[in-house]
């Protein structure tokens, strides 16, 4: 039990000096990116015409969370399949958009993608979100501007029709002593109903004419909070009442995942950094952490560091398959950070593993679709 805890305690403070946007004191400062200038990602591109290609006004919006594939309880070998579930937050960049897609197009993937609030909702308009204990518009990762807004309402449909998921990333991105982690139920409903108002109403408030919602907020079924911060209990009772699936936001270890407060708890999982006895967790950030403390190493070191967190993934790959198949929980954010490091490993990781025989690479609703059909495995 002793090495089990400590375990726990080191992926506890991985996650209070690594969370998964704001870095600690003196760090860079990656997750203050804005919608309206990226400044750790490229520009984002804009769409060739003022209104998406999307829904047409009027027409319904699809569902967030399409699950258009079914999976085998178990494979030849008796074992059930290898998931693979790689995420990103904030989801926002669309250059990023269209390499994503691109990568999971060429070997089967669906991806789940946690989208921020404001990234769909005009700043002019900001002061409609009035979130707790704040100023009517504050915002830690900023507001969308009319042609980034246009295009990722465009975006998200057809990512959809290719069978990735939207889940929610919240809204204002504020963590830390004064964030969310004091929020309650109440205020987390107020929150999600926030996150539905940016998605239903911001595209036509940033064209100034009638535009299609790109997906119907009422159907998201996961979140991950900010920072993997907040009152478990508080949030995920928003969740249940919503109707929401699973929460993707804990820290936690590789193995079959279990409820908790109603939900599916789909953890970021703890690991060990390739080459040392560092313990880490699955998250780009988090990584970055462990290798040099979330400061930008000289590009000469990108490919030694790059191998080190491919070597990493690989080894988890292998622990899994040591045992029962657990899934393996991948997450990264829209960013080049340390030199593309984490988005290029990731990138290679996905392609050379997702065509594996025993392997699925879905979304995490994919997954949850899995596990409310065949339940947990059980030990072998």
């Amino acid at each position: 039990m002793l090495p089990r805890l400590a375990a726990a305690a080191v992926v506890i403070a991985a996650v209070i000096v690594g969370c998964s946007d704001v870095p600690p004191a003196g760090a860079p400062k990656p997750g203050k990116t804005t919608a309206t200038k990226a400044r750790s990602t490229p520009t984002p591109s804009t769409p060739t015409s003022p209104t998406p290609a999307g829904p047409s006004p009027g027409q319904k919006p699809p569902a967030a969370a399409p699950v258009l594939r079914s999976f085998p309880a178990r494979l030849p070998s008796g074992k059930p399949p290898l998931f693979v579930v790689v995420s990103f937050d904030g989801a926002g960049d669309l250059m990023l958009w269209k390499h994503w897609r691109t990568v999971a197009q060429q070997v089967n993937a669906r991806m789940t993608f946690f989208l921020s609030g404001p990234y769909l909702y005009p700043e002019n308009h900001r002061t409609d979100y009035k979130p707790p204990y704040k100023k009517p518009g504050a915002s830690d990762i900023g507001w969308g501007d009319t042609s980034n807004i246009l295009g990722r309402a465009q975006v998200l449909p057809e990512a959809i029709a290719e069978g990735h998921e939207i889940g929610t990333h919240a809204n204002g991105h504020f963590c830390g002593t004064n964030g969310i982690g004091r929020w309650t139920t109440a205020q987390w409903t107020a929150e999600l109903n926030a996150f539905d108002r940016m998605v239903r109403t911001g595209p036509t408030l940033a064209a100034g004419k009638s535009v299609a919602p790109p997906f119907d907020p009422s159907t998201v079924k996961g979140m991950r909070t900010p920072c993997l911060e907040g009152n478990r209990a508080a949030y995920r009772a928003a969740m249940v009442r919503r109707g929401m699936l699973y929460d993707a936001s804990a820290p936690g270890y590789l193995a079959w995942p279990k409820k908790e407060n109603g939900v599916w708890v789909f953890p970021l999982e703890s690991v060990t950094l390739a080459g040392t006895k560092k313990t880490t967790l699955t998250m780009d950030y988090n990584l970055w952490y462990s290798q040099t403390k979330a400061k930008k190493a000289p590009i000469a070191q990108a490919p030694a560091m790059k191998a080190q967190v491919l070597a990493t993934y690989r080894q988890a790959l292998a622990k899994s398959r040591a045992g029962d198949n657990p899934p393996l929980f991948l997450g990264n954010h829209f960013n080049h950070w340390n030199n593309s490091v984490y988005s290029d490993a990731l990138t290679q990781f996905v392609l050379e593993t997702c065509k594996q025989p025993d392997v699925r690479c879905v979304s995490n609703m994919e997954l949850a679709s899995w596990l409310a059909k065949n339940g947990v495995p059980a030990r072998s």
